[in-house]
């Protein structure tokens, strides 16, 4: 187990659980589930590790690797020759669909996405910066630069950008679909960052396990489906328990994507993903120093307002950077909150509340039409795209797998 994982937990937390049992309440998962979380801590992705190893990190070198994989993505790997066995074991399992997935329930679950649209990232990535005092998620995204410094707004909107796509519908079962393909990039790029953080002088493996593992992309996927799905309800979006339970099959789907397994603990309930959640939370030893600081103090300041805004773009700049930083200090813990300089989150959070009746009524009113619903769903993707392009000043989402660490 690495060191820095606190099982089981101690103080209050132990408390907590101890508290919690006597009235019948498990807060924590079993133990075989947490001893098979604590197995993903130092778990990674074999397949595509050995697919990145013998081509992007190989001979072959990461542009003319990404071709291949283009190439396969457009016309089938069957066609690409030239291709190692590495990339068609890595093919062949993307598109193996799993013996669990449930087609009808997974639209379900984009469905909720694109109801819940940008407000799914600005609360997602208010969860993640609260967990930025671990230096298991923190030190690989500073060394990577993802989320931090200047680069901050660009990871966050390629990350929008595969947000979108995948919850379009039909498209994760689309072949081909930009979807799928980004995901696979994706996934590439992951591997390609976890093996140069595992070998850089900063990263710790006895105390951290391995970087991007299994369980760390676990609780990513938590995050944009039980954690959302309960923390949106305050602000108009009534989640169902069937829609919550919908949701989180289609991050799994979203997940199996990307390289996350996490077979035999990968939560079947949504009370079952909270304890995990909790398993993890009660184990934290804020241990990520200058990493998280530098990680959450950039995030909220990327989309302040800049000379270039002027006139009504001023203003936009300006209500989106206020409405992140409402979402920040609503979903932040307020101890771990404490840690950082940060701006006021209260003109946003006051913009939240009141935006919240209008959408808990639209949340109401397609529950009684199956019309309403479609545009509501129709209407917030669009302006999660309108808000993307715009944001992005015309800048594509590349996903590149071979960039160099920052130090």
């Amino acid at each position: 187990m690495p060191t820095a994982f606190r099982y089981p937990p101690t103080g209050r937390r132990a408390r907590l659980t101890r508290a919690a049992r006597k009235i019948g309440i498990d807060l924590l998962p079993d133990e075989t589930t947490a001893q098979k979380f604590i197995a993903g801590l130092t778990a990674g992705d074999p397949t595509a590790e050995r697919f990145v190893a013998e081509t992007y990190h190989g001979d072959l070198g990461a542009r003319k690797a990404r071709d291949l994989v283009e190439r396969a993505q457009t016309d089938g790997i069957d066609t690409v020759e030239e291709a190692p066995d590495s990339m068609r074991d890595l093919f062949a399992e993307f598109e193996q669909r799993p013996a669990w997935l449930d087609p009808d329930l997974l639209e379900q679950g984009a469905a909720v996405w694109r109801r819940w649209a940008y407000a799914l990232g600005a609360l997602g990535n208010a969860g993640t910066n609260d967990t930025y005092t671990e230096g298991w998620l923190a030190v690989p995204l500073s060394l990577s630069g993802g989320y931090a410094g200047d680069r901050a707004l660009h990871r966050y909107l390629e990350t929008s950008k595969w947000w979108i796509e995948v919850c379009r519908p039909g498209a994760l079962l689309t072949p081909n679909s930009l979807a799928r393909n980004i995901s696979l990039h994706v996934r590439i790029m992951h591997v390609s960052v976890r093996d140069r953080v595992k070998h850089h002088p900063e990263w710790n493996s006895e105390r951290w396990g391995l970087p991007i593992s299994q369980s760390a992309m676990l609780l990513t996927l938590l995050g944009g489906s039980v954690a959302p799905a309960l923390g949106l309800f305050a602000l108009g979006h009534l989640t169902s328990p069937h829609e919550m339970r919908a949701v989180l099959h289609f991050n799994r789907y979203c997940g199996h994507l990307v390289g996350v397994r996490c077979d035999g603990y990968f939560p079947e309930t949504v009370a079952d993903a909270w304890r995990i959640l909790f398993l993890a939370d009660s184990a934290r030893s804020y241990d990520s120093a200058g990493s998280g600081s530098e990680l959450v103090e950039s995030f909220v300041p990327a989309f302040e307002p800049t000379s270039a805004h002027k006139g009504l773009q001023r203003l936009r700049a300006e209500y989106h950077y206020r409405i992140q930083a409402g979402y920040l200090g609503l979903y932040m813990l307020p101890w771990n909150r404490r840690r950082y300089r940060l701006p006021s989150a209260l003109p946003g959070i006051a913009l939240l509340l009141a935006r919240a009746p209008f959408i808990a009524a639209l949340e109401i009113a397609r529950r009684l039409s199956p019309a309403i619903d479609r545009m509501w769903q129709t209407a917030n993707l669009k302006r999660w795209e309108r808000w993307l392009e715009w944001q992005s000043a015309g800048k594509a989402a590349t996903f590149e797998a071979a960039a160099p660490l920052r130090r």
